[in-house]
């Protein structure tokens, strides 16, 4: 056992001189590996990661039963057996990752940035043997377990937010799209958590990110911001959850706490802009989604709603939802008391911007 913890800390020692705390580890550039299982990967990992586990999830829960039960030495043991048959594929898989980022990004891969839980054995075990490959490597001190505290000190951070609101239908998600694809400043919180916000929201949209990772999504697009005296980071008001993603408590209180900017347009061109967006979608979703909400649309309305999706009368089936959704946004607009109103109705979401950068807001 003595020889097996000498070899254990000869590795620990030889990489030493790899190791990275977070925000260097985040600023380097490389091909990102998360050396976790796949279910720790699906949990949350750091953006833009590709997933090389050294354990599955079954063998990771072995190894973790291994050492409660046995200790160190004999979780060591086991993951070396574990490991050692698999060494060649773990190459031969960074070396795939490696030609497909090279001829996507028409340049060689300078570095293999690695994690592991704790920046441990995991992380530790796969550095040395690209080590011996060749490659250059860095290691994250303190493994994604460093990195979930990172991100949640994001939060803390004061952030000059600036709101959009508006009722259902006045395109608010479609400018905030707009002002990112042009260069403004701006975070989709719809789009990093696939979900629009009601109960039609995750129609036509990926699966959903856990809130863990919503987070860590939301958190780099925040770091990213270079922050000057005259930054305003335009952002759509929410009610605290988008499906199943939640977003992060501090920065919620923030939002709840920052100007909005509301936009008005008329009823009609509402009603419109839903049919255009949902009417595509499979009857059958459509009318689930309302079923989802009967007991507050009321049982004439969500009759009246139904047969009108059958019968594909789009414009009545939108019509009979906004009021219980206007009903909903007037509650939460209730609780600010920083509301700048703007009547953006008829025009372009290009011409809704430019009116909107010459809103004068001092945070």
């Amino acid at each position: 056992m003595s020889l097996l913890n000498n070899q254990v800390d000869k590795i620990d020692s030889d990489l030493n001189q790899y190791y990275m705390n977070v925000e260097d580890f985040r600023k380097s550039s490389g091909l990102l590996i998360d050396t976790r299982s796949p279910s720790e990967f699906q949990q949350g990992h750091i953006p833009g990661a590709y997933n090389i586990p050294l354990f599955s999830n079954e063998e990771r829960e072995l190894v973790g039963t291994t050492y409660k039960k046995r200790g160190r030495n004999k979780a060591i043991e086991l993951g070396m057996k574990l490991i050692g048959p698999k060494l060649l594929e773990l190459v031969k898989s960074i070396r795939i990752l490696e030609k497909k980022m090279s001829h996507s990004n028409k340049k060689k891969i300078n570095r293999v940035k690695i994690y592991c839980w704790r920046g441990g054995m995991r992380s530790a075990s796969f550095g040395w043997l690209l080590n011996l490959y060749s490659y250059n490597i860095v290691i994250l001190e303190g493994g994604y377990k460093s990195y979930r505290k990172w991100v949640l000190s994001q939060f803390d951070r004061k952030w000059p937010l600036i709101l959009l609101g508006g009722r259902t239908g006045t395109n608010k998600t479609a400018i905030i799209e707009k002002m990112i694809n042009i260069g403004l400043t701006a975070i989709d919180l719809e789009g990093l958590a696939n979900h629009r916000g009601s109960s039609f929201g995750g129609l036509g949209l990926p699966k959903q990110p856990t809130s863990e990772h919503y987070e860590n999504k939301i958190a780099t697009q925040l770091n990213n911001i270079n922050i000057t005296n005259n930054t305003l980071i335009w952002v759509e008001a929410e009610s605290g959850n988008l499906g199943k993603c939640r977003i992060p408590n501090s920065f919620l209180k923030q939002m709840k706490n920052s100007y909005i900017v509301e936009i008005v347009k008329n009823k009609k061109e509402r009603i419109l802009n839903l049919v255009k967006l949902y009417a595509s979608y499979d009857k059958i979703l459509l009318i689930e989604a309302t079923e989802r909400i009967q007991k507050r649309l009321g049982p004439q309305r969500t009759l009246k709603a139904i047969n009108a999706i059958n019968s594909e009368q789009w414009y009545v089936a939108c019509e009979q939802m906004l009021d219980y959704y206007d009903r909903c946004y007037e509650h939460e607009l209730g609780k600010s008391s920083t509301l700048i109103t703007i009547d953006l109705s008829g025009i372009s979401n290009d011409e809704a911007i430019t009116q909107l950068q010459g809103i004068n807001v001092v945070i």
